[in-house]
């Protein structure tokens, strides 16, 4: 099944710099191989089921391997039966609403 997440991986426990977590989580998701975009908050991921679901627990192991004890994970998932929609896709369809005049 091809899904689409939004993931923020948060490192407990480690003071506030989060940089080289999230960046040790982004080396994670380019080996998947899986199409992805780093926001401000959050990655957005797609793919496969298994394959994104496996990125998220190697991003949980990298992040315990730099020595955070502690890992709290906001996960948003997005499935489809009737068609197969990235998530630039989806972006793309509020902006073309958007300078169709109608509000969001």
């Amino acid at each position: 099944m091809w899904v689409s997440v939004d993931l923020c991986v948060v490192p407990l426990g480690v003071g506030v710099s989060l940089a080289p977590y999230v960046a040790a989580c982004q080396q994670q998701i380019e080996a998947a191989g899986l199409d992805h975009e780093l926001g401000p908050n959050g990655t957005a991921i797609e793919g496969e089921w298994d394959a994104v679901f496996a990125c998220v627990q190697a991003c949980h192991a990298a992040v315990h391997a730099l020595g955070a004890p502690r890992v709290y994970t906001t996960l948003k998932v997005n499935t489809r039966t009737d068609r197969q929609q990235s998530f630039r896709d989806k972006v793309a369809s509020v902006r073309a609403a958007g300078s169709d005049g109608a509000a969001g």
